[in-house]
Order: structure tokens, then sequence, then C-alpha cells
């Protein structure tokens, strides 16, 4: 077991060396962390304390505690969670796009650089392009796809059906509650145009703009999905 996993974290080593490259050819900075407990340490280093920040919807965020460590910390949060109704989430929402550090994931990322998100009212694809003074998006190795083509077809065909299914058994009053799309029903993208349909958006991001904005912490772990 223990060789597996070295060997496991050997490749990642080596593959995200030739991504970060890749990426910073692109703009953005990029770095690697071996595990969890590095990469919370690092992407805490970019957000300054008494600043804004904010984050949309992550599992890899919340698997790897950064956000209960950012409510622990000096920080003037704007949270949607916190919302008391759908009109104030949404308001929320807007405000994360004037905030300093915005945090997130991303759906894929292929080897060359580039950058694919799905989302489904817009607000974290939003954020990444345009709007928070910096990102900083945390980013498993299982993640990493050879081409962009690949990275789209991984967020539609594997991370969008999945996210779904979480999102159909969500206790939330407020979180899209799927019900009715092919992919909850028998599990594979239809490419549907259903009003629960989650894919409204889907955004390749192949620069940053300005140079540095984005920030991109790849993780030699499997998170998020």
């Amino acid at each position: 077991m223990q060789e597996k996993e070295n060997s496991i974290k050997a490749r990642n080593r080596l593959l995200a060396s030739k991504v970060i490259k890749n990426l910073q050819s692109r703009k953005f900075e990029a770095y690697y962390c071996d595990n969890a407990i590095e990469v919370v340490e690092k992407a805490l280093s970019f957000i300054p304390e008494h600043s804004s920040v904010s984050w949309g919807g992550s599992v890899t965020l919340e698997e790897i505690g950064l956000l209960n460590r950012v409510r622990q910390g000096s920080y003037i949060i704007t949270d949607r969670d916190k919302a008391q109704t759908m009109e104030e989430r949404y308001d929320l929402m807007r405000q994360s796009l004037l905030c300093d550090t915005y945090l997130t994931s991303f759906n894929a990322v292929s080897e060359d650089g580039i950058l694919v998100n799905i989302d489904s009212v817009g607000n974290r694809t939003a954020a990444i392009t345009f709007g928070p003074k910096s990102v900083v998006a945390i980013v498993g190795m299982n993640k990493v796809c050879k081409t962009a083509e690949d990275a789209v077809i991984r967020a539609r065909t594997y991370a969008a059906p999945i996210n779904v299914y979480r999102c159909s058994c969500s206790s939330s009053p407020f979180l899209h509650s799927p019900q009715k799309t092919p992919c909850l029903i028998n599990g594979a993208c239809g490419d549907c145009k259903t009003d629960d349909c989650i894919c409204s958006y889907i955004v390749q991001t192949r620069m940053c703009r300005p140079a540095g904005r984005i920030k991109i912490i790849l993780v030699g772990e499997s998170l998020g999905f």
C-alpha cells in the first residue's frame, strides 16, 4: 500500500511540474502542495488579515478545512449560507464579486494550462473571470486532464452528474435541487435543456489578466469531483 501511495505521489509531482509551467506561461500563479494540510497554509498565506473574503460552492474547500480556518480568522467574510431568504442569498453572491479574495476550485484543468468550469447560475464563473481582486483556487490532481477537450468532457460527464446528485440530496432550502435531469436519472450527461440543468455556463479560461490575479494551488491528492 505504501509503495502504491509513493508511486502516486511521485507521478503527481512530475505531472504538476509540467502543468505549473504551462499555467505560468498563461500568466497564472501556480504552486504545488503534497497534501491538504500544506495547501490550507499556502492558501491562507495569500489572504491578508482584515481583508474581505468570499467563496463559491466547493466540495474541495470543505474537504480540506479551508473554510473553517477562514471563518475562524480575522477576515471580513461574505457568506451566502448566512442568508435567510433567496433574495438575500443572491445579494450576497453579488457582493462576493467585490471581495479582495475569492476562494474556489475548478472542475478541470488541462495539462497545457486551460481552466474549465461549469456553473448553474454563474456566480462562481463570474468571480473567476472578473470582480474579486484575487482568486485562490485549490485543485486536486485528479482534475488534471490531457487536453482542454478532455477537461470539458470531465466537467460535463463526471463532475456535473455527481454535483447534481449532491444537490438533489441537500436539505438546504436555498440550494437548487435538481429532480429531472438525465444525469440524475441514469448517471450520464444528456446535454439537456431542462429547468433543472446545472450546466448553464461552461467557461474556459486560457489566460490570466491581469497577470497573477488567479493563483492555482495543485494538490497531490484526490479532492472534490
